[in-house]
């Protein structure tokens, strides 16, 4: 059966629609349906080159229709649609077999480019399932490239290297690694290089055997055979020491290390995760951390976005904390009234989502009422609120990236005639009224500011 073009299914006609107009324009034929079930009943008689679907449709879902076709036609690739853009659906998709996963709304060009690539080359599949559902909230298009990763990686056991500021969840990102991975039903052990003295570390690492030394009364059993056949989470190993390193290196190169004060190697199979808020790259350099380590760990690297580089997934991240907060501090669950909520986006965020976290928290516990407001705020985010309206540019460059993330467009006709009313509201209300003083305050004629003032209705 020769291969057709490409099918779009989705039961929202608009979205049917601009895929067939962009892809078409692009030089590709498509056929569009509005529901899975269509789709299986032409796969009887045609094949299409890729199938693009939504994963939410009424009958059967994308999902459904990934499975029925990876059983029929194998060889076919699916791209996933959601405007469900969490984790879970990612993952889902990947687990499925799905070759790629396109979160919505997205850019015409950047589906266009994804069906090219699809078709140009072989896809391959992955089977695993997974029961586990990580606690990772983003449907910011940076947080949407972590849940790729993590999907395209969930049937593989390959070193990551998780990037990121202090606070930005890397230990959450390792978790959801694991929970799905080949490795899923096996232990999982997390360990912080910055929280172990240094003279402990080998030990804890790599155990020790009674009496190796003063205090070790018993052999103990090291991080790394608790975790055989399952993964080690190091967090934190920009700050391991450089004799420590050079033993981890063993490891990672043979599989085989020695407890201390132990003479038979150790056997172990290990997937290792490591995560730094630290420039390995600077630390090579400067000789404080081994450039073939690094070469080991940096197999697949994954960078995780600040708080303040995410700031629409803010508003569900509250949600999720005071859920959580009232849950377990046994108290009534707070909410952030709409002028909080748009306040949160402008602030910088330096602790990232664990400030975040730590914020909701103290509100759980603080705040007089249900809904947060302003003044409900600790003195820390007040004063940063101090400084930034002290810098009225900061404020307007906020504003306009949340006006602009929120699909909105015409900045400048919905900024310019505010802008120019509340000056012209200050001008007058210094001058009590007066048009002629208000004029040379803003450094208009009288007669500009007259024809203004009726053009943006504004009261005398």
């Amino acid at each position: 059966m020769d291969k057709g073009g490409i099918w779009v299914v989705d039961d929202d006609e608009s979205i049917r629609w601009v895929l067939e107009r962009g892809l078409s324009e692009n030089g590709i034929e498509v056929e569009t349906f509005d529901s899975a079930s269509k789709v299986i009943k032409k796969l009887e008689t045609e094949n299409p080159s890729l199938i693009l679907t939504d994963i939410k449709m009424p009958g059967k879902s994308g999902i459904d229709l990934l499975d029925e076709v990876r059983e029929l036609r194998p060889e076919i690739p699916i791209i996933i649609m959601t405007a469900h853009s969490d984790l879970q659906s990612a993952v889902e998709s990947y687990e499925h077999g799905a070759w790629e996963y396109l979160p919505k709304p997205f850019d015409i060009e950047e589906a266009v480019s994804m069906v090219q690539r699809a078709t140009s080359k072989d896809t391959s599949e992955i089977e695993e399932d997974s029961e586990s559902r990580a606690e990772i909230i983003g449907e910011a298009p940076a947080m949407q490239e972590v849940f790729r990763a993590i999907g395209k990686l969930s049937n593989s056991t390959s070193t990551v290297l998780l990037m990121g500021q202090s606070g930005t969840g890397k230990e959450l990102v390792a978790k959801a690694l694991f929970q799905h991975s080949p490795r899923k039903d096996n232990a999982f052990i997390a360990l912080n290089m910055a929280d172990i003295p240094k003279d402990l570390l080998e030990a804890e690492l790599f155990g020790h055997e009674k009496g190796a030394f003063t205090g070790a009364d018993e052999k103990r059993i090291g991080r790394f055979e608790q975790a055989n056949s399952g993964t080690l989470f190091l967090d934190e190993i920009g700050d391991m020491p450089l004799e420590t390193q050079t033993r981890l290196l063993r490891v990672l190169s043979n599989g085989e290390f020695y407890r201390v004060g132990g003479r038979e190697p150790i056997k172990v199979d290990v997937r290792i995760i490591t995560a730094t808020h630290q420039n390995l790259e600077e630390l090579v350099k400067s000789g404080d951390f081994r450039e073939d380590l690094f070469h080991r760990l940096n197999v697949i690297k994954l960078s995780l976005p600040k708080l303040n580089e995410r700031k629409e997934d803010i508003p569900e991240l509250a949600k999720h904390f005071f859920k959580e907060s009232s849950e377990e501090l046994k108290e009534e669950k707070k909410y952030l009234s709409e002028e909080v909520e748009n306040y949160f986006k402008t602030l910088s965020w330096p602790g990232n989502v664990r400030q975040l976290e730590n914020t909701c928290r103290w509100l759980t516990v603080m705040s007089p009422t249900k809904e947060v407001k302003l003044e409900d705020l600790p003195d820390e985010l007040k004063l940063e609120n101090a400084e930034e309206e002290n810098n009225w540019k900061v404020v307007l460059r906020s504003w306009s990236e949340n006006y602009l993330e929120n699909g909105n467009k015409n900045l400048l006709e919905e900024v310019g005639p505010e802008f120019e009313r509340t000056l012209i509201k200050v001008a007058l209300n210094k001058t009590k009224g007066k048009k002629k003083e208000a004029a040379e305050l803003l450094g208009w004629g009288r007669n500009t500011l007259s024809r203004k003032i009726k053009e943006l209705g504004i009261e005398n």
